[in-house]
């Protein structure tokens, strides 16, 4: 398959994307700029999240505007303009107070993509308290993990999973002052509460309190291979990385209509799924289903989506289905298509352009960082496999090594070490809730080691290895499980793959593959072989896997990662380590 770099042909653009001239943009750059496109609070009262999404719309006077357009399990589709929305936040935040929860108080959700969601995380940030967003597949321990850690005091959810996950948890959770039902019309206890009562009762009028752009406003736990998660905890200023990603990597511009496919309980779905898209004024479109191919082609058709965000998991998905969707539906009105979770194999990229007529734009972020950093943008080549070129404002680097508390930056092209960002970036995280120690070790010589693996071309694009822990050392050799996984992505029965190292006493580790097949490909010793002999003629015998295992699912978090790690210990018959964000 050719992998070249993808011209972007200026002809074909249909709106001037926001990012032409990348130079002189990172040259001409500064945060302050970025803040003064945004209003801030009436009479200087600082900066909070909320306002700027919604709030500032309204006064600017597009308050009828669709700010959200819900599309429900059942098929209904209700919309919700911008001032439907600053009323809807108005009140939740207003049931907060009647509540008395303040200032840096923790708001959790435990919730499907229903509009209560919505209301509830903006409604959150303009009381200045803080909001932390729960996956609804969660089972009752990891739940209470979080709950506990992230010193809960409202817990926002439906009757069936408040009765299934939560309700034998009360006791082992003091601090969980109250739980609003969204789907109850009437009060179950003193602190079980109908959420459409309080929303009724409440005032849709709110004043912001003065919000310092350094308040905590919002906390996302993140899985480590040992040990309990760690609560990433972001403030109000983050809303600057989201605007200017916003602008520059999803290319948002006032008149359309954006999906993110993200879940709110993962970082991207509050990031890109709620803050970023609001922000620049655009309808946010809202699937409250789960992923279906033909259904997802069908409402990116029917719901004339301009720009798609979403998962590479969904993209192998929609290659496995064996669907083009190019040829079944009108896709005329889809401008660009972001993928992010995890690396986007090549092969992806090139099915992207065949099957929707579009590339598909890769790009790289963490929870840590609180928004996208690296980035393929609209108006440059796209180079399939690459994360593509820091954004403006963001200083990256490879570090060759550290010690004694300094880096050594890696200043010649395609060397490999550890990615590395320059400390200051607004949606930089503040901290690893009642965890700082964790927290210094992050950071050295004002760089943030990101403990991902990449090398940098002579262009500054940045490609992904590998986890600085899911590297392998085979026969001397430094192989990372991306390169090994996307060679094996070529061969037309492989769908999935997952990669790992198997000690090995005499070569140290041996390449594992874990592969899932395309829909027509059944298991077997010739089909085994076949792949064996394809990847040795890829990357040659030092690379290579040398033992490959069929399996019908790879594990993946429900942000899509496929969990190495879990590949590697139920190999090994080692401890899982936390997985309470495993995929059901």
């Amino acid at each position: 398959m050719d992998w070249s770099p993808i011209k972007k042909n200026p002809s074909s653009w249909r709106i001037q994307p926001n990012l032409i001239d990348y130079h002189k943009a990172c040259a001409d750059f500064s945060w302050d700029d970025v803040q003064n496109e945004l209003d801030g609070l009436p009479d200087g009262r600082g900066l909070n999240i909320a306002y700027e999404a919604v709030d500032r719309h309204v006064k600017n006077g597009e308050g009828e505007k669709t700010a959200l357009r819900w599309l429900g399990k059942g098929g209904q589709i209700k919309n919700f303009t911008y001032a439907d929305l600053e009323e809807q936040t108005n009140r939740f935040a207003n049931v907060l107070r009647l509540l008395k929860i303040g200032k840096g108080e923790r708001v959790f959700s435990l919730s499907g993509r229903i509009p209560e969601l919505y209301f509830a995380i903006l409604g959150t940030l303009k009381n200045t308290s803080v909001f932390c967003p729960l996956f609804s597949a969660f089972g009752p321990e990891p739940i209470a993990q979080r709950l506990e850690r992230g010193d809960a005091r409202v817990l926002v959810t439906s009757e069936r999973l408040y009765r299934k996950k939560v309700a034998k948890l009360r006791s082992s959770l003091p601090q969980l002052e109250y739980v609003l039902l969204t789907d109850s019309d009437a009060d179950q206890a003193d602190n079980v509460l109908s959420l459409p009562r309080l929303l009724a009762d409440a005032s849709p009028t709110f004043t912001i309190p003065p919000t310092d752009p350094e308040d905590m406003a919002l906390l996302h736990f993140t899985s480590g291979t040992t040990g309990k998660p760690k609560g990433a905890v972001h403030v109000h200023n983050a809303v600057l990385t989201h605007y200017l990603t916003g602008k520059y990597v999803l290319d948002l511009h006032p008149e359309d209509i954006f999906w993110c496919t993200a879940d709110c309980g993962w970082v991207t779905g509050t990031s890109y799924g709620i803050i970023a898209p609001l922000v620049h004024g655009v309808t946010n479109l809202v699937d409250e289903a789960d992923f279906e191919a033909e259904r997802w082609c069908r409402t990116l058709a029917e719901q004339q989506v301009n720009v798609w965000y979403t998962a590479p998991t969904a993209i192998r998905m929609l290659m496995r289905s064996g669907l083009k969707p190019h040829e079944k539906f009108d896709l005329s009105q889809l401008r660009l298509v972001h993928s992010v979770g995890e690396p986007l194999n090549p092969e992806a990229v090139i099915w992207g352009e065949e099957a929707l007529g579009l590339p598909i734009h890769d790009n790289w972020w963490q929870t840590e960082t609180g928004g996208i950093m690296i980035a393929n943008y609209a108006a440059m080549e796209i180079r399939p496999g690459s994360m593509g070129r820091p954004l403006p404002g963001i200083e990256a680097a490879i570090v060759h090594q550290i010690a004694e508390g300094k880096v050594e930056l890696e200043e010649q092209a395609d060397c490999e070490g550890e990615l590395a960002l320059k400390v200051g970036w607004p949606s930089m995280f503040r901290g690893y809730l009642h965890d700082d120690e964790r927290y210094r070790k992050c950071f050295v010589d004002d760089w943030y080691i990101t403990g991902d693996l990449a090398q940098r071309d002579a262009d500054g694009y940045f490609w992904f290895i590998g986890r600085a822990d899911d590297i392998i050392k085979t026969s001397g050799h430094m192989v990372g499980p991306f390169e090994v996984e996307s060679a094996l992505m070529e061969h037309p029965a492989v769908a999935e793959v997952g990669v790992i190292g198997k000690p090995e006493p005499m070569i140290g580790e041996l390449v594992k593959a874990f592969v899932a097949l395309q829909s027509g490909f059944e298991p077997s010793e010739p089909l085994k072989l076949e792949l064996l002999g394809f990847a040795r003629k890829k990357l040659g015998s030092a690379v290579a896997p040398k033992e490959i295992e069929f399996t019908d699912n790879l594990p993946k978090t429900r942000s899509g990662k496929i969990m190495r790690r879990l590949l590697k210990a139920r190999e090994l018959g080692l401890p899982e380590g936390d997985t309470s964000t495993l995929e059901d």
